[in-house]
Order: structure tokens, then sequence, then C-alpha cells
């Protein structure tokens, strides 16, 4: 952060921080906002809002940094990224259709934390802390530690059962977040997988450029770039997350051979607009991060009020198509509930098929037929 906007900050965000204190994420961690009595010193709360405060943080934990929290309108309730991080009274309320494990993670777990579904791929759980928790968080049962399950990942376990599947050739490393851990701690994790000859690719699912943009160091970085071929997978929601310090931690990564692509979850009142997400894609595009996926929000208890018709999903993605480059439209997807993995979901763009060809229609509403090809 330059030192013209650090000193607009108010005093009770900066906490007596240095400038130099800010930037670092120990302090940006060790003073992160947690219950009301704090966030009422910095925004305004919302009588729904405290009242889900003083409860919500038993399902899943409260806690903001104060980067992010610096980017939240403190006067407006319905700020998008204030809906994102400061818990609501819907989020108490448990739907019929809501499952504790909406993604059914825990019948494919092999080993304590790793979780092979994909025939060539797995999940390797390596944390339940994040910096900041979103409150649409798809394993609040894990994440944060107050859930109603524990993470005990056996990294032993884990490497074992990767030594012996040689199907598989790509790990996903998430969480919680595991740009968390410390740097040898992470080096220790990659290099251990690095050492099984058939994977060859690893991933990084996180949101701490979003959230804590101060933990991307040149130090971190460079030890990153030593496990490459390492993809990294930045889970960003609104544009306005995108600001000069996370653009900072984007184009350092970048910089240091880390190909980044984003996730983003569709949320009602955060980035369900077709302008939100025209701005969202080109301004990751500027961040040099190709946009990835556009998940459906997950089924995870008390989320019912974040989640979106899919006819919005597909409405979104038909309007984006043709009025932005090619790379700046994801690909829209549900995890299916109950572990059925990731289902693409497209506009309809097949009007007819026959045995002369097919009937197809642009982002125009044009049609234009394409025939089949010769039989040889």
């Amino acid at each position: 952060m330059n030192t013209a906007d650090f000193e607009k900050l108010p005093p009770a965000l900066r906490q007596g921080a240095s400038q130099d204190e800010w930037d670092t994420a120990v302090w940006q961690l060790r003073h992160s906002f947690r219950n009301a009595e704090q966030l009422s010193r910095v925004l305004h709360l919302s009588d729904d809002e405290q009242c889900a405060l003083r409860t919500a943080g038993q399902r899943l934990a409260i806690r903001i940094t104060p980067h992010f929290l610096s980017l939240i309108d403190p006067d407006a309730p319905d700020d998008p990224l204030r809906l994102q991080v400061i818990p609501r009274s819907a989020e108490l309320t448990r739907s019929p259709e809501e499952l504790t494990d909406p993604c059914g993670e825990e019948k494919d777990m092999v080993a304590p934390g790793l979780v092979h579904r994909y025939p060539d791929r797995v999940l390797l759980l390596c944390t339940d802390r994040c910096a900041s928790y979103c409150r649409y968080c798809t394993r609040s049962r894990l994440v944060s530690g107050t859930g109603s399950r524990r993470l005990h990942t056996d990294f032993d376990a884990a490497l074992a059962y990767l030594r012996d599947h040689r199907d598989v050739r790509d790990v996903l490393l998430s969480g919680g977040d595991p740009l968390l851990l410390p740097d040898a701690r992470l080096d220790a994790i990659l290099t251990s997988l690095r050492a099984i000859p058939h994977l060859e690719l690893l991933r990084i699912g996180t949101r701490v450029p979003i959230m804590l943009p101060q933990r991307i160091t040149p130090q971190l970085c460079a030890m990153l770039r030593r496990h490459s071929p390492l993809f990294i997978s930045v889970h960003c929601n609104h544009p306005r997350e995108l600001c000069a310090d996370a653009e900072r931690a984007l184009g350092l990564l970048v910089d240091h051979g880390l190909p980044l692509g984003s996730q983003s979850v569709l949320l009602r009142g955060v980035n369900d607009k077709l302008s939100t997400q025209l701005s969202l894609s080109h301004r990751l595009l500027q961040c040099r991060v190709k946009p990835y996926y556009l998940y459906q929000c997950d089924l995870a208890p008390g989320t019912r009020h974040f989640r979106t018709d899919i006819r919005d999903g597909l409405r979104l993605i038909a309007g984006m198509r043709g009025h932005t480059s090619g790379y700046g439209v994801p690909l829209y997807v549900v995890d299916a509930p109950g572990g059925g993995g990731k289902i693409p979901l497209n506009p309809d763009t097949i009007v007819q098929q026959d045995e002369q060809g097919f009937r197809l229609v642009n982002y125009r509403g044009r049609h234009y037929h394409y025939p089949v090809a010769p039989r040889s």
C-alpha cells in the first residue's frame, strides 16, 4: 500500500500499526477482526449483522484481515465484499436441500485429508485455516476449527497412497488455504510430492492473494517456482477485490513463472449481474489471471441466501460470449451434490441436429448451418 492510501485508513482499522507493519502478513493475521465489538469500531453494523455475529462464529469462525476490511464500504450493508465475510441471520438457517459435505468428499477420502475422485487427480487438504472466512464456505464443516468435523490430514498415509497409485498425475493442494502454511512447511510438502515420479502437475487453490496479499513475497514465489509445473488457482469474486496490493501479489506470482487461473463463486448480491462479471473478467485479465471457473454456489449449510438459479448463471455466460475476449469467459460449472464432480453448464447453442447438419445460434441470436462431416 502506498503512503497516501495508508494515511487515509481509519485509526480503528490501522490499530496503531506503522505502514511497514501493515504491509506484513504476520501483523495482518494477528490483528484480524473476529467479533462484533471489533468490527463495530470500523463498520456501521446493522441489527441483523450484530445478531448473526453473536452466534454465527459457532458454525464457522469469523476472521477478516484489516486489508480486506479496508476495501469494504463501512456504511453500506449490501456492499458485495461485506456480504462475503460478515454473517447475516440467514446463515443460521439450514435449508432441507443443504448438505454438511455438499461435494461428497468424505466418501472419496482414501486417506485422512486425501480425496481421490477423478481417475488421474487427487485433492490434498493441507490445512483447515484461511486468512479470512467466507460465509458461503463449501468446507465449513472442517474449516476454521469450529465446524462439525475436524481435519487431521495424515501426510505420510497420503504420500504412501500416491506412491502406490501410478494413475494419479495431478495433485491439488487446498484446505483451508495452503499459502497460510509457513514457507518451510509448504516447501516440504511440495518436495515430497515432487519426489513421486509419476506426479506431473501440482496445483494450489488459494484466496491469499486477495485476502492477504502481504503474504505473497519474493521468497515465497521463488520457493514455489522450484516446484514447477505448479499452477495457482486464485479465488476471486468481485472486481473491487483486485486492488493495487492484490495486483502486486498476483504480478509477483506471474513474474516467477507461476500460471494463474481464477475460481469464482456465483453469489446473489455479489456478482450476479452481467456488468459485474464482465468487469471481474476484464480486471482479472489485466492482472494476468485467466478467468477459469465460475462455480454455482454449493449446497453448504446456511448458504441459501447466496444461491442463484442455474438459469441466471446460464444467462450471464450467454451475455458474456461475444461481448468480451474469449479468454475472459469462464467455464460455468456445478459441483454435483453428493460427489458427482464438476459438471459444465453451457447455454444451448445447437438449436437443431439432423442428417444434414447442425443449426447453430450465435451470441446475437442469429442462426447458422454447419454440415455433417462426410463419411469416409
